[in-house]
């Protein structure tokens, strides 16, 4: 199980945790006394209709009502997030938010929904690194022999992007910026198309969620160089991290939590924060969310506000440095 590591407040973290659990869930103890509505911009079957459904159903034990898991698809997730935006701010309409929400922040000019504004944090989920990997027909076998290649054939070597403003392209971006190389992408619709072309070397490079290529890795299908997160992966536990590997204060995580319309009232979200936090302890959870690559991660609401904070300016950074618009 993984805590939240939280720039301005490393120290205080498990405190405040600490507090939270000790805190009743609130003064309106008849909260909910209906069915709640999590919507989902993306579509069944990936990350975070998954993570939605696993975590929903326990939800909807620990609170006592059903949570209705509603996929509502398009526009990079903006159209569920603009729906939360505006509906009744009850706490019975909810948003599944990856990081695709906060990267939206930045890469959509007029963008109608945003945390602070219209949106706020309700409670984080889960979390997973990227791994980075590569053909094997693709001469290198560590980070070291990457950067040294791609400098040696600036713009020659490819990278395979689930699409523009993606996780896969953005985290692949950052690389280029930290390592001071140019891996080219070519942009496809998804990640299953992505996968096809890497696993039959029509590209040599992508950074992907670990989930989907973890068989590949282990069979030698595929070369695996690096993780992203903060510390090594226990699914690929012999591969360093990419600032173990040379790249010092690189770090992505692939992350998903819970926001709700603005204004909605604290016992509430004290009472889904507290439900949530119940949840991600039991056993069974971390398993199902172990199936799909995930660990959970466990904050207070005002944690999540300040990493889905610091999440939009370090995406912001790439995004304006590469000039990435929609």
């Amino acid at each position: 199980m993984l805590n939240f590591r939280f720039p301005a407040r490393r120290a205080a973290a498990l405190g405040l945790i600490a507090v939270f659990l000790a805190t009743p869930a609130g003064a309106d103890t008849a909260y909910p006394t209906k069915p709640i509505r999590l919507l989902v911009g993306f579509s069944a079957g990936g990350p975070a209709d998954i993570v939605a459904r696993v975590v929903g159903a326990k939800l909807g034990v620990i609170l006592g009502q059903q949570v209705v898991v509603e996929n509502r698809t398009g526009a990079g997730g903006t159209i569920a997030t603009e729906a939360v935006a505006r509906a009744e701010p009850d706490g019975y309409t909810l948003l599944m938010t990856p990081l695709a929400n906060a990267v939206n922040e930045s890469l959509f000019k007029n963008l109608r929904a945003k945390v602070g504004e219209n949106l706020m944090a309700v409670a984080p989920l889960a979390e997973t690194a990227n791994v980075l990997v590569v053909h094997p027909s693709l001469d290198v076998k560590s980070v070291g022999d990457l950067i040294a290649l791609t400098k040696a054939k600036p713009g020659e070597i490819l990278y395979a992007s689930a699409g523009r403003g993606t996780a896969t392209h953005l985290t692949s971006e950052l690389f280029n910026m930290m390592a001071g190389v140019k891996l080219t992408p070519v942009h496809y619709r998804g990640g299953g198309e992505t996968l096809k072309d890497l696993l039959s070397g029509q590209v040599k490079v992508m950074f992907s969620s670990i989930a989907p290529v973890l068989d590949h890795v282990k069979s030698g299908a595929l070369r695996g160089l690096a993780t992203t997160g903060p510390k090594r992966d226990p699914a690929l536990p012999d591969l360093p991290t990419i600032a173990q590997a040379g790249i010092p204060g690189f770090e992505t995580r692939l992350w998903i939590g819970l926001l709700a319309p603005s204004g909605t009232p604290r016992p509430a979200i004290e009472r889904l924060s507290s439900a949530v936090v119940q949840a991600l302890k039991l056993p069974d959870m971390k398993g199902a969310l172990a199936a799909q690559g995930f660990e959970p991660l466990i904050g207070t609401p005002e944690q999540f506000d300040a990493f889905y904070r610091s999440e939009v300016d370090k995406w912001a950074k790439v995004i304006q440095t590469v000039g990435i618009t929609e």
